[in-house]
């Protein structure tokens, strides 16, 4: 009997667990289209087809940028294990870290980067679409169209 009350148990306690997981997902695709208040997100509102030439472009930069960012996560692997250590080589933490960041920023240059020349070959409405992403990622009001 106490065999059986457990599987009973257990398995509401899954089905709730399953139930809340499957909820929280739905909840979080429904939302995730609102998110991000960047250059780049801000891409996400473009019309269908400059959407596409966008993201594409973006593609090609993290894909030529490949070696960069796993340089990047490896230094941040190394600096988990350097925390990780019984005796802090603080040098050699700073040194990972510095590392992470450098190829943090090379990458974020050269996705800023396509997106100027994006920006630069767009039509107005395109730049006032990336122009809102920016202004709502800096908690600043969109500016006015001028006239």
């Amino acid at each position: 009997m106490t065999m059986s009350r457990n599987l009973v148990i257990a398995s509401v306690v899954l089905n709730v667990f399953l139930a809340g997981a499957l909820a929280g997902g739905a909840v979080w695709i429904r939302s995730g289209k609102n998110q991000g208040y960047s250059l780049e997100a801000a891409g996400g509102r473009l019309p269908e087809q400059d959407r596409t030439v966008f993201r594409k472009a973006l593609r090609d930069v993290r894909r030529e940028s490949r070696q960069v960012i796993l340089d990047g996560q490896q230094a941040r692997r190394e600096a988990a294990d350097l925390l990780q250590q019984p005796v802090l080589d603080t040098t050699a933490l700073s040194a990972a870290l510095e590392r992470a960041r450098n190829a943090d920023v090379t990458v974020r240059t050269r996705l800023e980067q396509r997106i100027v020349e994006f920006a630069a070959a767009s039509s107005a409405e395109g730049r006032g679409v990336l122009a809102q992403g920016l202004m709502k990622r800096s908690g600043a009001a969109a500016p006015k169209k001028s006239q």
